[in-house]
């Protein structure tokens, strides 16, 4: 186990999710990139595995969260280049993982409106229930601290470079 990888050693959430992560749908989001920095299947599970915690702690449906989070972003295509004459990526990738997770699972209806739910905020469908709420902004959280890996690090070499000039 290393700091990225916490939940290879959380039983109870891998034996919640372990159908979902040995298919061959969901092993194929390791093919693309996410945010310059990891993959998308890394940040499924990131985003996945912070929403069970948060779950968790709060004693709400963690199963439904934890599953719910790992299938938010199943859909097959560069999200930076790919484009839609009926809507954005923001709009219509929920809807495709959405279609992608119902052919691989059955979803309640709390583990729709996640996935559907998702991109609150980038769209206007207000989530209905509070696991919905807890994916979106972890999945906001995680997004951001992605991005800024590669930024942390340049401003960190810059920051040292300051300093012995001083």
């Amino acid at each position: 186990m290393t700091e990225e990888t916490p939940w290879l050693q959380d039983e109870e959430y891998m034996a919640l999710v372990d159908d979902l992560l040995t298919t061959p749908q969901v092993q194929k989001l390791a093919e693309f990139t996410q945010h310059h920095y990891t993959d998308r299947l890394q940040h499924s599970l990131r985003v996945s595995y912070y929403s069970y915690l948060l779950a968790k702690k709060h004693h709400l449906d963690y199963r439904a969260t934890a599953r719910a989070g790992l299938l938010h972003d199943l859909f097959y295509y560069d999200w930076r280049t790919t484009k839609f004459n009926s809507g954005t990526h923001a709009y219509i990738h929920p809807r495709i993982a959405l279609r992608n997770a119902e052919r691989l699972t059955d979803l309640s209806t709390k583990e729709k409106d996640i996935i559907i739910k998702h991109m609150f905020g980038a769209t206007l469908a207000l989530p209905k229930y509070r696991e919905s709420w807890i994916v979106s902004l972890v999945d906001d959280y995680v997004a951001v601290k992605e991005v800024g890996v590669p930024w942390r690090g340049k401003v960190g070499q810059r920051l040292a470079k300051f300093k012995s000039i001083i």
